[in-house]
C-alpha cells in the first residue's frame, strides 16, 4: 500500500490517504514537540510520499500548528486544492472568556475565521467538532455548521470524541432538515484501547461516517520503547513513564514477534493492525522528527494475515459495555445465533435453544 492509495471518507466523495498526518506535535509551545523547521520537514516528507490529508486543530500549540502549516503552503506554493486540510473547533485559546470555546454558533464562527487566517486559506476541507459540548444544543451547532458549508468556507464536517448517542442524534437531525451531516468520526483506537468497538465504530459504519483513529500507538507505548527491563528507569518526554501491566507487555511481545517475522518495527505492526480493522478510513499518525514519520510510514508495507490478526486480537480483547456482553453470553448459552450471509450474529432474537413456534 502507498499513501496514494486513496479512499473515500465516510459517506462522501472526499478522497483521503490511508494515513493522515497529525500535527499536534508542530510547535514547541507546550514544552515538547517539533521546531518550526522540523515540522516543515515532516510536512515535506509526507507530501512528497503522496499523502494528501493534514489534520490539525485551533488549540494545538496555541494556534502555532495551524500557522506552521499555512506558512509552509505559502512558502512552497503547493496547490491548495490538492490537499485535504482538516482542523477543529471547541478548544478555548482565551482562558476566562466563556464564549471562546465550546460548540456555540458564536465560537464556531470566530474559531473558523481565526483558523482560516492562520492556515492562510479561504476554506477548510474537513471541519471537526473537537469534542462534545453538553452546554450547547446540538441543533445550534449543526445550524452554524450548515451556514459555514453554505458560505463555502467549509467543505465537509465531522465529529470527534463524542458519545455515540449524540452523534446519532446529530445525524438524524441533519438528515431530517437537509443539513450537511458529519462524514467522519475521530476516536482513540489501538490495541490498548478497543472499547469503541462496542458502540462508536458500529454506529459510524451504520450511519456512514469514516473512522479516523487517533493515538493508534497509545502515546508511544505500542512502539516497544517501554519494556520489562527498563520499567524502573526514570521517565522522560511528554508523558510520565507508565507502569505497564503484564497484559500490555504480552501484547507488545506478540507485536515484536510479528515484527521480527516481517523485518519491520513494532510500531508498524501496531499501526497496520488499526488500519486493517473494519470501518477505518484513515489513521492519524504524528511525529516529532522525520525519522519517526518514516518509521510510521513503514506500516503501509505491513500485510497482516488472518492468523496474525487473530493472534493480536485474542490478547487485546476489550471489555465492552452493556448490552454487548449480555448478548454474547446469550449466544454462547444457545439462546440465539442466527446465521445470515454466512455470519452468525450475536444480536439475534433471544430464544431458548429448544423452543419452537407455538402461535
Amino acid at each position: 500500500m502507498e499513501l496514494t492509495h486513496y479512499r473515500t471518507f465516510g459517506k462522501s466523495g472526499l478522497r483521503v490517504s490511508p494515513l493522515t498526518l497529525g500535527t499536534m506535535t508542530f510547535g514547541e509551545e507546550w514544552g515538547w514537540g517539533a521546531s518550526t523547521e522540523e515540522s516543515k520537514s515532516i510536512l515535506k516528507l509526507y507530501l512528497d510520499k503522496g499523502g494528501n490529508t493534514i489534520d490539525t486543530a485551533n488549540l494545538y500549540t496555541k494556534g502555532h500548528s495551524e500557522k506552521i502549516i499555512g506558512d509552509y503552503l505559502k512558502e512552497t506554493g503547493i496547490r491548495r486544492d490538492s490537499l485535504v486540510l482538516s482542523t477543529k473547533f471547541y478548544g478555548n485559546l482565551y482562558p476566562g472568556d466563556p464564549n471562546a470555546g465550546g460548540t456555540s454558533r458564536k465560537n464556531i464562527i470566530q474559531s473558523l475565521e481565526q483558523s482560516l487566517r492562520r492556515l492562510q486559506t479561504d476554506y477548510i476541507d474537513l471541519y471537526w467538532m473537537h469534542a462534545f459540548d453538553e452546554f450547547t444544543p446540538i441543533e445550534e451547532t449543526l445550524s452554524a455548521l450548515q451556514d459555514m458549508v453554505t458560505s463555502g468556507k467549509v467543505r465537509y464536517i465531522a465529529v470527534s470524541d463524542t458519545p455515540a448517542w449524540k452523534v446519532a442524534q446529530a445525524q438524524m437531525i441533519s438528515q431530517f432538515r437537509s443539513w450537511a451531516s458529519f462524514i467522519g468520526l475521530q476516536i482513540e483506537y489501538s490495541l490498548l484501547e478497543r472499547t469503541s468497538e462496542g458502540e462508536l465504530i458500529p454506529m459510524a459504519q451504520e450511519l456512514g461516517l469514516g473512522v479516523m483513529p487517533w493515538s493508534p500507538l497509545k502515546q508511544g507505548i505500542l512502539t516497544g520503547k517501554y519494556t520489562r527491563e527498563n520499567q524502573n528507569d526514570q521517565s522522560t518526554g511528554r508523558y510520565t513513564k507508565p507502569d505497564l501491566p503484564e497484559s500490555t507487555h504480552t501484547i507488545i511481545d506478540r507485536l515484536r514477534e510479528i515484527a521480527n517475522q516481517q523485518n519491520t518495527t513494532i510500531a508498524a505492526v501496531a499501526l497496520a493492525w488499526v488500519m486493517a480493522q473494519p470501518g477505518i478510513s484513515s489513521t492519524l499518525i504524528g511525529a516529532r522528527t522525520t525519522n519517526q514519520l518514516q518509521q510510521n510510514l513503514e506500516a503501509l508495507s505491513v500485510s497482516l494475515t488472518p492468523d496474525d490478526l487473530t493472534y493480536l486480537n485474542e490478547v487485546s480483547e476489550p471489555v465492552l459495555n452493556f448490552p454487548i456482553p449480555f448478548m454474547r453470553a446469550a449466544y454462547h448459552n444457545g439462546m440465539g445465533g442466527t446465521t445470515i450471509n454466512g455470519k452468525t450474529s450475536v444480536l439475534s432474537p433471544i430464544l431458548p435453544q429448544n423452543s419452537q413456534e407455538v402461535y
